[in-house]
């Protein structure tokens, strides 16, 4: 039996970039895998910075807090390096990118704290509000909960509602089915290997981007071989760890995305597999690793829609 998902938890695990000026938008749009263009404020995006070989370095939910001013949630221990890497393609555009953790809260909101604020149905996930400073972000929902994401001046008031306990907050971004990029899976995956093209990761239909050709002709060539699943450990498993099928002792088959403790005991987590391995008996680590049992996800596969 789990835990009620329903409360306020801070978020220090994450930080901000900061893209400044009136080509902000469009710096972004010609770097990342969404459209930030057309971005309207009442708009999220999830979207990946990638190498020229296709391969996410980077991921973030970014949204306009005003016409000239995009802000980049990303994982802390990304930061900097993707600071840096971002800020050598500004060349002439009319763009100042800087990190801005310092100037804003986070909080992720679930549950009766989400539904306070909408008052109702909870918006689609990527939608987004400003509510006085602060900017509501709404996500995918985890184990029927709805889910947001609260970004806000450092100096205003933390939203009201019930503590949540990190570690369930975690739980529950694993829950949602949607991975963040953290520092140990950096080149590791083409966005669609972490499903990103089903749950608004990756725009189809926007102008280049580093890796673009890579990820096209992996959607529209039938060459990808991986996705992410929902998978469950009964003892403690490490983000990067290689995943292998019962049938293959010496050559991994996927790899440990994102994992979190499960308040019903044991380890739920995100992995990449091979879509052939998973209908086999899996372990992570090895051979003779923890053993993984695979789950369902919460969202329908864009094969599938």
């Amino acid at each position: 039996m789990t835990y009620p998902l329903n409360g306020i938890a801070p978020l220090p695990h994450l930080g901000v970039i900061r893209v400044e000026g009136e080509d902000a938008a469009k710096f972004l749009h010609g770097q990342l895998t969404q459209d930030f263009a057309l971005l309207g404020m009442d708009q999220a995006r999830l979207a990946a910075f990638l190498t020229a070989k296709g391969r996410v370095q980077a991921s973030f939910i970014g949204f306009k807090r005003s016409a000239t001013e995009v802000l980049l949630i990303c994982s802390g221990d990304l930061l900097a390096p993707t600071l840096k890497r971002l800020s050598m393609f500004v060349l002439r555009a009319k763009a100042r990118l800087s990190d801005a953790t310092a100037d804003f809260a986070l909080y992720g909101l679930a549950g009766d704290a989400v539904t306070a604020l909408t008052a109702g149905e909870p918006p689609l996930p990527w939608s987004k509000a400003d509510r006085d400073v602060a900017t509501v972000v709404h996500l995918y929902p985890a184990v029927g909960q709805p889910r947001a994401l609260w970004v806000a001046p450092s100096t205003a008031p933390a939203p009201v509602g019930n503590f949540l306990a990190p570690g369930l907050w975690e739980w529950s971004e694993v829950q949602s089915g949607v991975a963040t990029l953290t520092a140990p899976l950096v080149d590791l995956f083409v966005p669609q290997m972490l499903n990103y093209e089903s749950i608004g990761g990756v725009n189809f239909k926007k102008g280049c981007y580093p890796g673009q050709e890579i990820v096209a002709r992996s959607q529209f060539r039938g060459t990808l071989k991986r996705r992410t699943y929902l998978a469950h450990a009964a003892q403690p498993i490490a983000v990067g760890l290689e995943v292998f099928a019962a049938s293959d002792s010496e050559q991994p088959c996927g790899v440990v995305v994102q994992t979190a403790a499960s308040p019903d005991g044991g380890v739920d987590a995100l992995v990449s597999l091979q879509i052939a391995s998973t209908g086999e008996s899996l372990r992570a680590g090895g051979a003779e690793g923890v053993t993984l049992a695979l789950g369902t996800l919460p969202y329908a596969l864009l094969e599938d829609i």
